[in-house]
């Protein structure tokens, strides 16, 4: 599973694209989304009519629905199928979408991230690097890391994955390095697929601002342009709109199968210039409060050179409290902030429960 993810990583980052022509605020505005269960969906929001459309490319579901801009400028939209059901949007930058019957059977609760469609060009990525998270429905929901993309286009990654670290029979660290060769361009130009062997395809896009994404089977990969040094940058303070998928009291089963009790919710984040950082849900209740530390920083992550990378611009803290031990990470660029969290009871074990969240924010 792991290999799988980081050859898709490569294919990821040797693709770019750039944005549209500027449109005005009553303009139809057009995104390229990924479900974290695995489902990619094209989106245009109609302002003027007040209707999103969207057509599901991986279960073929289609709808227009409309929506109503409520006070704190979130939507609330009226799916007669019950599927889509709320969003948040920067417009022509990022839109966040709440699913509830996404993926083959039309039935898992997924965070749809959407960014604004633009034409691919394999320029824009190579000689950068990037830090990405992994969100999915199953297998501990997360994993974060860095690829690092040479002149040519290859690319070397280190990854961390919470759930390996507890006794899953799979380590917690990877590392890989592959040749971005095999992809193809859409007629389209706005997004890559990657055929698989069960008749199925990956897609691939991204914006010209340094937001990339790839969408599999196995979750939604999102990531972000390193930053140039370790340290928080002050820039990146304020409050975030963020809307989050959350899974307690999970557990791995056969065939890969994950159960717990999922939701979604919305969020909001505030960040000081120090890099502190509130999260609250919606109804303003404080769920945790921590100073962010760069990963560059954990021994536990990269002084041993587990993660084998700084990964500047990424973030983390641990928490320890009441039998639980807790892991957070927290990226930005620009206007955008990616977020996870692990958590399993201490000591880890493979038998144990587990928790995590994730999210993306937008300010």
């Amino acid at each position: 599973m792991k290999l799988r993810i980081l050859t898709l990583l490569l294919v990821l980052f040797a693709a770019g694209c750039s944005s549209n022509f500027p449109r005005g605020a009553t303009s139809p505005r057009s995104y390229n989304g990924t479900a974290s269960v695995g489902d990619f969906l094209t989106i245009t929001l109609e302002p003027a009519a007040h209707t999103l459309t969207y057509t599901n490319l991986s279960n073929q579901d289609t709808g227009t629905i409309p929506y109503t801009v409520n006070s704190d400028g979130t939507y609330t939209l009226n799916d007669p199928t019950g599927n889509l059901i709320a969003a948040y949007e920067v417009p022509n930058y990022a839109l966040l979408v709440q699913a509830t019957k996404t993926g083959p059977n039309h039935n898992a609760l997924a965070l749809i991230t959407a960014v604004d469609k633009g034409t691919i060009s394999t320029a824009t990525w190579a000689g950068h690097g990037y830090n990405y998270m992994q969100f999915r429905t199953s297998s501990g929901g997360v994993e974060v890391g860095s690829a690092i993309l040479d002149a040519q286009g290859n690319v070397s990654v280190t990854g961390y994955w919470p759930y390996g670290s507890i006794g899953q029979g799979t380590g917690a660290f990877n590392i890989g390095s592959f040749d971005a060769s095999t992809f193809h361009a859409d007629p389209s130009g706005t997004f890559l697929t990657i055929p698989e062997n069960n008749g199925s395809s990956d897609y691939v896009f991204g914006t010209p601002n340094g937001i990339f994404a790839v969408d599999t089977p196995n979750g939604a990969i999102l990531g972000l342009k390193k930053a140039a040094t370790k340290n928080f940058d002050p820039s990146f303070a304020g409050t975030y709109k963020a809307i989050y998928y959350q899974k307690t009291g999970a557990n791995t089963g056969p065939n890969n199968t994950e159960t717990g009790t999922a939701s979604l919710g919305n969020a909001m984040l505030a960040i000081t210039s120090s890099g502190q950082i509130t999260i609250s849900d919606s109804q303003g209740s404080v769920l945790v409060v921590a100073t962010l530390q760069p990963v560059a920083d954990t021994s536990y992550l990269y002084g041993a050179g587990e993660l084998g990378d700084p990964c500047n611009g990424l973030f983390t803290f641990r928490l320890v409290t009441f039998g639980f031990q807790q892991d957070v990470f927290v990226t930005f660029m620009d206007r955008a902030i990616l977020f996870s969290s692990f958590r399993a009871t201490l000591p880890w074990g493979s038998g144990n429960t587990y928790d995590y969240l994730y999210g993306v924010g937008l300010k």
